[in-house]
């Protein structure tokens, strides 16, 4: 058991009441009609006047009525906001009555509709009566609710919470918020920045947790310990944290994760933390501790019953997890993650098994084998019996659910290894495969391979995106899936089936001696693929043909051709196969974003040329053959890319009718091209993008993304550029540059109708940090 180690600064979220219908006017006419500094000054006046007839949380009493909730709408909609404030100012306080002056009135009155979820302006509420005749009070359907952090502070109005990593259990990444638009967006600024430093003994610079906004706190993960910390989501301070030391513990990612889960009920909240050691700790905001209930004093061991079929190792299992668990009604499910499968030191590995607990208890309630056994359904797909030591198929990315349903989406992985695979002959699955199951009980609804017989490591990164389409006229219940190789398979998430057909082809069957590849693939026929599928002449570098050239000359020592174009031994006169789009490329675990108003989806990717060679390996004598050669990014002309651009694209495609609608670079072109002495006197007259994957972010009214920490962008990598652009059209309406590279994924919330956008950022040299944005204060 590992030693807990807990530091508290105070409670938080001390105090929490839901206000039934008063919400954020995205589109009254009240938006924006007082100032923070009236807020400011109002808050100061009710604490010294109002508070003891109507409350702290101003949900009243027996000595004042309410003034937030359905109590104070049911009185107030549809009122002229002149008439609250004449009201006000001629009967408050009731030992004072017309005591305050017009200005302390309208501070007042700023504050109650602070309080009520109405976002600030710039422009000071008027103070008199007659100038507020024309605004009427509207009632928004949106719930907010009211939290105080400390015993004796303002209460302040939550408007919107960021309850899931990607914002929802849907995999939408999108928030209805709209108190950052398209006509103020070009006034943001940094409100705060939270800085990773202290959390372990090593800096971390690729910081990806993205915070979780739970009951007015945020929530995230820092430090090779994975602590968990609690943020004030308006100033940046921490609150509290609690960190894990595990010891001789270890496990194949060592990192701060990506974050946390949150299951809450009837007022009660848990925080569902794995760490890098492969426990599972229920937190208990309210104590800042864990849940004794749950598990082992708090803690559940994954390693154990995790595979049956070997003895696993608690402290050495090359296992753990790096993205938060799913968790579905009363069940957390997990997933698992294992080292890099390029070159294995065995085809016999550990299974990384899809489990489900119970979330008051942490009990074993369920398990998926990812590789099937004894007369399980795929068992056959499995040759000379290789499914009894074959491992790896865990589910390293984050999952999807439909809640309603009680279905749990799970893109399960490669088996073991990535490249090679001739001691697995078979389709091999439920490697590579999108898998629903019922979240109670495990069970299997349906399935579909993205990928036979995989041995190019395309993975499916992400959970699918859910939604429901209008596909000619008739309303589908979608799960939509992006892929590695650059495909959308789009399905029925209740049934399986595909929403478009979805056709297998013919594929390269030129592998190494012993390897048995499928013959075939599956190909969406719509959407049409967002990212090049294999490697041409026409898609390499032209800028000139002396570039084109040298290209070509590069390319004579490789094996390359369409997409599912197999490894290839390294020799004398082959220096592996350049895999188009590479493991690398295509849509990668930042997901994607999806609008379910327009039910558009936003697709981050990058072109990729890998290189992947096998050869004989004398250090690892169970595999026929061994991963010996693996290039990042493949090298072309001139310290120049091998393709011509876009290196990185955005593409939004209209999955009502499986159209793409517009595609665009994801950046600039990178000063390294734009500098190169091989291009001087050369136009480039489109932006071309770079090599890494941003974060997107979806709003009601923008499309924002982040340009990426440059990890995987080879010679065109990462940038500090955040922008905001028009979702319809993709055109760039505002943009700015953040103190580093943005290494995890954006979130957005509102609190006091302050709407912020929070950006984990890190660089070489600069260590992790979380930077929170928010429309200047005036």
């Amino acid at each position: 058991m590992s030693k807990p180690i807990h530091i508290g600064r105070y409670m938080a979220a001390s105090l929490l009441l839901a206000v039934s219908s008063a919400g954020l006017a995205q589109s009254s006419t009240l938006d924006g009609v007082f100032t923070p500094q009236q807020a400011a000054a109002g808050a100061t006046l009710y604490t010294r006047s109002c508070i003891e007839c109507h409350g702290a949380t101003l949900r009243g009493g027996e000595a004042g009525p309410a003034l937030v909730g359905a109590g104070f709408w049911s009185k107030w909609a549809n009122q002229p906001l002149g008439a609250l404030f004449q009201v006000t100012a001629s009967t408050m306080p009731v030992n004072n009555k017309g005591g305050f002056s017009p200005a302390q009135y309208a501070s007042l009155i700023a504050f109650i509709l602070q309080q009520n979820g109405l976002p600030v302006g710039t422009k000071p509420l008027a103070n008199t009566a007659a100038q507020l005749v024309q605004i009427k009070l509207e009632e928004s359907q949106e719930e907010v609710k009211v939290v105080s952090l400390q015993a004796g502070s303002v209460p302040r109005v939550i408007n919107a919470e960021w309850l899931s990593y990607h914002g929802d259990t849907k995999s939408t990444h999108y928030s209805p918020l709209a108190i950052i638009n398209k006509d103020n967006v070009g006034k943001l600024e940094i409100a705060w920045r939270w800085y990773t430093t202290n959390h372990g003994p090593q800096p971390e610079f690729n910081y990806e947790a993205t915070p979780l906004m739970v009951d007015g706190v945020l929530y995230t993960t820092a430090g090779r310990r994975r602590d968990v910390v609690a943020i004030d989501p308006v100033t940046g301070e921490t609150l509290w944290m609690y960190r894990v030391d595990e010891g001789a513990r270890g496990g194949p990612r060592v990192n701060s994760g990506r974050g946390l889960s949150v299951w809450r009920k009837e007022g009660v909240t848990r925080l569902i933390n794995v760490t890098p050691g492969y426990e599972m700790f229920s937190i208990d905001p309210a104590t800042q501790r864990p849940d004794p209930k749950f598990g082992n004093n708090g803690v559940v061991d994954l390693r154990e019953k995790l595979d049956d079929r070997f003895p696993v190792d608690k402290n050495k299992a090359p296992v753990g997890s790096t993205s938060p668990a799913m968790i579905v009604g009363d069940v957390i499910v997990v997933g698992a993650t294992f080292p890099s499968g390029g070159s294995p030191a065995s085809p016999k590995g550990i299974a990384g098994n899809i489990r489900g607990y119970d979330v008051h208890t942490g009990v074993l309630l369920w398990t998926f084998h990812t590789v099937p056994q004894g007369n399980e359904f795929g068992v056959e797909s499995w040759r000379n019996k290789s499914n009894e030591y074959t491992g790896a198929t865990g589910a390293w990315s984050t999952m999807s659910a439909d809640l309603e349903r009680g279905i749990v989406y799970v893109p399960v992985e490669a088996a073991t290894g990535d490249m090679y695979g001739g001691h697995r002959p078979g389709n091999d699955l439920f490697s590579q495969t999108l898998v629903a199951l019922d979240a109670k009980t495990g069970k299997r609804l349906w399935h579909y391979q993205l990928v036979h017989h995989d041995v190019w490591d395309y993975d499916p990164p992400t959970g699918p995106v859910l939604a429901d389409l209008k596909v000619n006229g008739k309303t589908i219940p979608a799960a939509i899936q992006v892929s590695k190789q650059g495909m959308v398979y789009t399905f029925n998430r209740v049934t399986g089936e595909p929403v478009w057909p979805i056709v297998e082809k013919a594929v390269p069957q030129n592998g190494v001696p012993g390897e048995q590849l499928s013959a075939t693939q599956p190909f969406p026929t719509k959407p049409a693929p967002f990212e090049r599928l294999g490697l041409t002449e026409n898609d390499l570098i032209d800028f000139t043909p002396e570039l084109k050239a040298e290209a070509l000359k590069i390319l004579k020592g490789y094996t390359w051709g369409p997409v599912f174009t197999p490894p290839s031994l390294v020799t004398d006169t082959n220096g592996g196969t350049v895999e188009m789009p590479g493991f690398g490329g295509g849509a990668n675990w930042q997901g994607v974003g999806f609008d379910p108003d327009t039910n558009m989806l936003y697709v981050p990717s990058t072109s990729h040329p890998m290189k992947v060679g096998l050869g004989k390996d004398p250090r690892n004598k169970e595999f026929d053959y061994a991963m010996t050669s693996r290039g990042i990014v493949m090298e072309g002309p001139f310290g120049l890319p091998l393709i011509k651009p876009p290196y990185g694209r955005i593409t939004a495609i209209d999955m009502n009718s499986g159209d793409h609608k517009w595609m665009m670079a994801n950046a600039d072109t990178p000063d390294e091209i734009k500098n190169n002495e091989h291009l001087k006197g050369v136009e480039i007259k489109e932006r071309t993008g770079h090599g890494d994957r941003g974060s997107l972010l979806v709003t009601k009214t923008l499309l924002f993304a982040a340009e990426g920490a440059g990890l995987y962008g080879g010679q065109t990598g990462g940038g500090r550029k955040l922008r905001a652009h028009d979702k319809a059209t993709g055109k760039i309406i505002s943009e700015l540059e953040l103190p580093a590279k943005q290494t995890g994924l954006m979130m957005t919330y509102a609190i006091d109708g302050v709407q912020y956008i929070v950006v984990p950022i890190g660089d070489t040299g600069h260590p992790g940090e979380l930077v929170a944005l928010r429309l200047k204060q005036e």
